[in-house]
């Protein structure tokens, strides 16, 4: 199974992912913000990151920029689970270079399901 970068500045919402995706086999790393996804990404190479996008001290899409400048995470999967769903925002994200968009509150089995598709 995969090992995920959850990040997420809500506690409850990184634990309720947690446990969707330790429910799957996956192992999970979890981050509060972007900043601390960023050094956890440095440190443990992830396959899989699934970032907020709204987080205090580095947001989730200066976060995709950051782990796309590393060579390390060209073409890592990013999916972003937030309530932003502007197409504005979407089309901002897919420009950071996100793979995916999942709007909040999720399905767990659909998030399992895109998880499931991105990692191939």
């Amino acid at each position: 199974m995969a090992i995920i970068l959850a990040v997420d500045d809500s506690a409850s919402m990184r634990q309720m992912v947690s446990f969707t995706l330790k429910g799957a086999g996956h192992q999970v790393v979890e981050a509060a913000d972007g900043q601390q996804a960023l050094e956890k990404a440095k440190e443990t190479q992830v396959d899989l990151v699934l970032s907020d996008v709204n987080m205090p001290v580095m947001d989730g899409l200066t976060l995709v920029k950051e782990l796309r400048a590393l060579p390390n995470y060209k073409f890592t999967p990013i999916l972003m689970l937030t309530t932003e769903s502007t197409g504005d925002k979407k089309m901002e994200g897919k420009q950071a270079g996100a793979t995916g968009w999942l709007v909040k509150p999720f399905n767990p089995d659909q998030l399992l399901a895109t998880i499931k598709k991105v990692l191939g």
